[in-house]
């Protein structure tokens, strides 16, 4: 419970500082959401009565602290350019990109934990160096790179699942599925090629632990002495690395959902930034930052309940 106080405590800090980075960074970038509106031939009355109505003629301080508090009771105010309430848009998109971003790490969990096993245990076979070749050169391709390999082998060629689009899960399941299965894909065999890395490296370092070469003396054959002995040992730096690339996988799902048309974050991101709506890429941001914040904390509480000899400090 200590633990969890602290950490929260954290995250809470955390989030008020990125909150303020993120809008001061916003603040100095170039432009005028007035301007955008109106067009470059708008008057200097009509511009003038358009920041007052948006709100950016006041010291930015002020502006901040409307933002700030909006964000505590849920309220990420008004688009400038479609006049809609942000937090529904922002919700609504937020579910497509966590059923990418989960999806993606599934399928990188399910690559690389035997991979990366066995890559370890056959480290001095063939077929390990082969699995380590492989992970190596998967490290070195890009997300949206493999999202077009893809969608021309299973889609353009085989015709076997679509190329884009996203239908919601409540209307077609099926379709829903189907439409997840290559962006799922993109993400998560990229990111599955770097954690087979450590999860190589891991078990590895297991391999040649005293406790582990005692179970092997004791008479325990070479995978249960693995299974029950080396992996718990292991699992504490893989999550460490899981921790982040589920972040890193919430921010690359910006370029993927591009690459399918699915109407996630990202694509609300981009739209936001090419159209100067400011207020929309403000809280399209923070949200990204409070669940990288978020995926942070609970990685942190799993390595005590994984590691006793965390839990005795």
């Amino acid at each position: 419970m200590r633990v969890f106080l602290r950490r929260t405590a954290s995250l809470l800090v955390s989030a008020v500082i990125a909150s303020f980075v993120v809008f001061a960074f916003l603040s100095v970038l170039p432009g005028d959401p007035a301007e955008v509106v109106l067009g470059t031939n708008a008057g200097t009355q009509e511009l003038a009565a358009l920041r007052h109505s948006f709100g950016t003629d006041r010291p930015l301080v002020v502006q901040y602290a409307d933002w700030a508090q909006g964000l505590l009771h849920g309220d990420f105010g008004i688009s400038y350019i479609s006049h809609d309430p942000i937090g529904p848009r922002i919700s609504d998109r937020l579910g497509v990109t966590c059923w990418l971003a989960l999806g993606g790490m599934a399928v990188a969990v399910l690559f690389a934990l035997p991979a990366g096993v066995l890559a370890a245990a056959w480290h001095r076979r063939p077929a390990g160096a082969l699995l380590s070749a492989v992970s190596q050169a998967g490290i070195a391709v890009p997300a949206f790179l493999a999202g077009i390999l893809l969608v021309y082998v299973f889609a353009v060629r085989a015709g076997a699942l679509p190329a884009g689009g996203y239908t919601p899960l409540a209307e077609d399941p099926a379709a829903w599925a189907r439409q997840l299965v290559l962006p799922c894909l993109s993400l998560g065999l990229v990111q599955g090629a770097v954690l087979t890395r450590y999860v190589r490296s891991a078990v590895l370092t297991v391999l040649h632990q005293d406790f582990l070469r005692t179970a092997r003396a004791k008479g325990r054959r070479q995978w249960p002495a693995l299974w029950r002995h080396g992996l718990p040992n292991a699992a504490v730096p893989v999550l460490t690395v899981l921790g982040l690339q589920l972040s890193t996988v919430l921010v690359g799902a910006v370029v993927v959902e591009r690459v399918f048309v699915i109407p996630g974050l990202g694509d609300l991101l981009l739209q936001s930034v090419a159209d100067r709506d400011l207020l929309v890429v403000q809280g399209v941001v923070i949200v990204l930052v409070v669940a990288v914040l978020v995926v942070n904390v609970v990685t942190d509480l799993l390595y005590h309940l994984l590691d006793p000899r965390l839990r005795s400090r």
